[in-house]
């Protein structure tokens, strides 16, 4: 294997000669993407419906990938209409899968251009692009441990991940799993993860469903410290992975800080963390100078989707804030940090598209 890997890439030196200023990668990706040796692209193997808004997309990647740690995320880049978007998204297969393949699972979310693409259009034989596996939120490799995951919506798929890599590292771990779900029938995975204890003995599924008594009463079902203690008495034994809405990571913050258990809790993000916005928050016009587009702001959505429906395509990655993919400098004006309330003021200072907004009249190198 290693010496056909060095007759390809001395072959393709040699090509490029003649290709240049692109390289033979780009013209062998022309007939089959998965070819490509200058990016990494992915076939749309399967598509199965989970749920009526979830949906498992099976893709199998090129040779530029390699395969992550059971708990990443990766990023899926899609052209939608003429453009191009990208959206990070949990690896829903354990990396010891042997056919090459991974899954990501994707929920429809609510003025979700992509998710609602993959969820209802995405069709088997079709190609995205596809980032390595990124994240820390994954197990330590290996010692003896007691777990407590706690998961809601598509919060589960990291989740499942690791569970089926336990399974096939023959990791029996003592586990709790709390799954949050509005009705049994949006519970994704929800009777995979029923019949697990079969095949993993040491796992314990305990899934809650938050409105099986009605819309008024889901407050009465959300995660509590009374609730805790009453599912997974020993909770304090256990190191905590957690995954899923905002309102729900709060609340689980909030509880292991006052328990002096922050240290044991581990937890990803759908979207970074905002503070309310001040009634004295103003949007205004925003200048996107390279583009010499100018469009309307208020002073609560980020940059990044103003630009957006402005008709730009500009570059983005996490949409939250952590990977700077979309990071650009400050022309004149003001901006608001959405996650601290902060304002940037300063020329040619670093703005973050993603979770930043307009303050006022602006312009943004973009």
């Amino acid at each position: 294997m290693h010496n056909t890997n060095l007759i390809n890439r001395i072959f393709a030196r040699f090509t490029n000669l003649f290709t240049y200023p692109l390289t033979s990668s780009h013209y062998t990706e022309l007939m089959n993407p998965l070819w490509s040796a200058h990016a990494i692209r992915a076939r749309v193997e399967k598509v199965w419906d989970e749920t009526k808004d979830a949906r498992t997309i099976t893709l199998r990647p090129n040779t530029a990938w390699r395969g992550g740690r059971a708990g990443q995320h990766v990023r899926i880049g899609l052209s939608i209409d003429g453009r191009q978007y990208h959206r990070t998204y949990s690896i829903s297969s354990p990396p010891e899968r042997e056919d090459g393949c991974f899954t990501i699972t994707v929920k429809i979310l609510e003025g979700g251009r992509l998710s609602r693409h993959l969820v209802r259009n995405l069709k088997v034989g079709e190609y995205v692009s596809v980032g390595l596996p990124q994240g820390n939120f994954h197990l330590p490799d290996a010692g003896a441990m007691k777990l407590l995951f706690i998961s809601a919506g598509s919060g589960v798929t990291p989740v499942r991940s690791m569970l089926h890599s336990m399974i096939a590292l023959e990791r029996h771990l003592d586990t709790v799993h709390i799954h949050y779900a509005p009705h049994e029938y949006d519970a994704i995975f929800g009777k995979e993860l029923q019949e697990l204890p079969k095949r993993f003995a040491e796992y314990a599924y305990l899934p809650v469903y938050t409105r099986r008594l009605g819309n008024a009463s889901r407050k009465k079902f959300h995660f509590s410290s009374a609730q805790l203690t009453k599912l997974c008495p020993d909770w304090r034994e256990r190191e905590v992975y957690a995954c899923g809405p905002q309102e729900l990571l709060a609340a689980i913050k909030a509880h292991f800080t006052k328990a002096r258990r922050s240290a044991n809790l581990h937890f990803e993000e759908f979207r970074a963390p905002t503070v309310a916005i001040p009634k004295s928050a103003r949007g205004g016009l925003v200048k996107f100078s390279q583009s010499e587009v100018e469009a309307k702001a208020d002073g609560a959505t980020s940059l990044l989707r103003v630009a957006e429906d402005a008709g730009l395509n500009p570059p983005h990655g996490c949409r939250m804030g952590i990977c700077h993919t979309c990071d650009t400098t400050l022309v004149s004006g003001s901006v608001r940090d959405l996650r601290d309330g902060k304002l940037v003021s300063e020329p040619g200072a670093k703005v973050q598209t993603c979770v930043m907004a307009a303050h006022g009249k602006c312009e943004i190198n973009l």
